[in-house]
């Protein structure tokens, strides 16, 4: 088995024009799959800070209200896990197109349906559990969209630049903002009453068109060479091993019938206590890698969801910044996103990833309390730069190196698994729990904001714990099934 793994692997490392192209069709498909993806999720929580208080809390005070549609933003990252680790179980044992394939129908459908839900006005406190209902759909189907993607990616990129590759689809998540973003720049030119009946609803309703784009790019891809060598090495394997056993079998039965039915009776047990599953197999030999995960999910996860949607609800209400200022400085960190998650992504191919995810920690760290001085500066140019310091010089550093760093954590037969699974249960607490966190801790009048920007530098330090006990893996054997490997 190890034989066959070293040989695909070199294989992989030659970078014929042949596999150049498979490389450039692995790495656009995921990337504009999880654009599309992440387009549908994240739209989202644009809307629940500028229309769902109104739409479906509107009997509710200002404060209540939004804290009731954080809530419901949160309420989509509890069904991360259950879809990281179903997903992940079923791209390790199955492959990772054909769940990747899935995750986009799901996504795409629930997302639709969103944009259809009557106002709480219209059917009452139905429109706040059906909303909640596909929210949780969401949830469960973008729990397995990241580790799919990025491993895809991740296993056909030779090693020597693995990082760097893996980078890309990462930066889909940016991508989908800066679409979001200009939608929404056309949905706030709407009068408010068209804007709140209407007009927020049509970034959900083009998520039809999303999931049949991303079906068709998807559809068209191969699975990747790391799961297809470690399927056939584990069918070989096995194979070997079930003609050993049938031999022994037959040469303990000539020589002693009443033995070998004993000793037949007894090899299932044994055999059978060996062969658990990838998901089993993570939580009792990988948890240790999970907790890693899970840590090193706040310093990325706390800076990106406060900027992004909660200061989109908190900075007009309580600082008179308009909504369309926030916009363009998002517009403008998601388009630097991409040049910044290249560099990142090829430092941790140079150096290491353990480095590199310190380096955006610390600048997460160290800007927290200077972007809530700079944003109540009210001057745009300070807004813009504040945004440029902490996404595109804290969080993109972390961004670009997460894919390889977390999925070259774990071995090959459990690689989805594991990555999904500890990704998505530390987004419960350092992603979608921020926009309602930081609400509360601001309080009702917003004047509490240095709590929330203390909250982000406790983040960090756990970040930094996380780093500190984590191994270096950008060296690491892909093709191996075990942790020595």
């Amino acid at each position: 088995m190890n034989q066959a793994m070293s040989e695909a692997n070199a294989s992989q490392e030659q970078l014929n024009p042949e596999n150049k192209k498979y490389l450039s069709k692995v790495v656009i498909s995921s990337f504009i799959g999880n654009t599309l993806e992440y387009y549908d999720y994240m739209v989202y929580g644009t809307a629940a800070a500028i229309a769902f208080p109104t739409v479906f809390f509107a009997h509710e005070s200002a404060f209540v209200a939004a804290m009731s549609s954080f809530a419901t933003f949160a309420v989509g990252f509890l069904a991360r896990p259950l879809g990281g680790m179903f997903f992940g179980r079923r791209g390790d044992k199955a492959g990772r197109k054909s769940t990747l394939v899935l995750t986009l129908m799901i996504m795409g459908i629930g997302t639709f349906l969103i944009g259809c839900i009557p106002s709480a006005d219209h059917i009452g406190v139905a429109a706040p559990i059906a909303l909640i209902i596909l929210r949780l759909l969401q949830g469960f189907a973008v729990g397995g969209e990241w580790g799919g993607s990025m491993i895809m990616v991740l296993e056909s990129a030779p090693k020597k630049s693995r990082g760097f590759w893996s980078s890309w689809p990462q930066t889909g998540g940016f991508s989908a903002q800066i679409i979001i973003t200009l939608v929404f720049a056309w949905v706030y030119t709407l009068p408010e009453d068209q804007m709140l009946s209407w007009g927020w609803r049509v970034p959900f309703w083009i998520s039809a068109l999303v999931m049949l784009i991303g079906l068709w790019m998807r559809k068209s891809l191969e699975e990747s060479p790391v799961f297809t060598s470690t399927m056939a090495a584990k069918e070989k394997e096995g194979r070997n091993r079930s003609l050993t056993a049938e031999n022994l079998q037959a040469n303990i039965a000539a020589q002693d019938a009443a033995k070998a039915q004993a000793k037949a009776a007894s090899a299932p047990s044994k055999t059978s206590g060996k062969e658990h599953g990838p998901l089993y197999r993570v939580f009792v030999e990988d948890w240790r890698d999970l907790l890693r995960i899970i840590g090193l999910r706040f310093a990325e996860s706390l800076p990106y969801f406060l900027l992004c949607t909660f200061a989109l609800s908190f900075a007009p209400q309580h600082m008179g910044i308009s909504k369309e200022w926030l916009n363009w400085a998002i517009l403008i960190c998601s388009v630097c996103a991409f040049p910044a998650h290249g560099l990142f992504a090829a430092l941790s191919d140079r150096i290491g990833r353990r480095p590199v995810y310190m380096i955006g920690t610390v600048v997460v760290f160290i800007t927290a309390f200077p972007f809530f001085m700079m944003l109540r500066s009210g001057s745009f140019i300070l807004i813009v730069l504040a945004y440029i310091i902490v996404l595109n010089f804290g969080h993109n550093a972390i961004n670009a190196v997460q894919p390889s760093f977390f999925a070259e954590l774990f071995p090959a037969d459990r690689r989805y698994s594991g990555a999904a699974s500890g990704r998505e249960i530390g987004s419960i607490l350092a992603g979608g729990c921020t926009p309602f966190i930081a609400t509360w801790l601001a309080g009702a009048d917003g004047a509490h904001w240095y709590y929330v920007a203390a909250y982000v530098m406790v983040g960090a330090v756990i970040t930094a714990i996380a780093i500190w006990f984590s191994p270096e893996t950008y060296k690491k054997d892909l093709y191996a099934t075990s942790k020595e490997g």
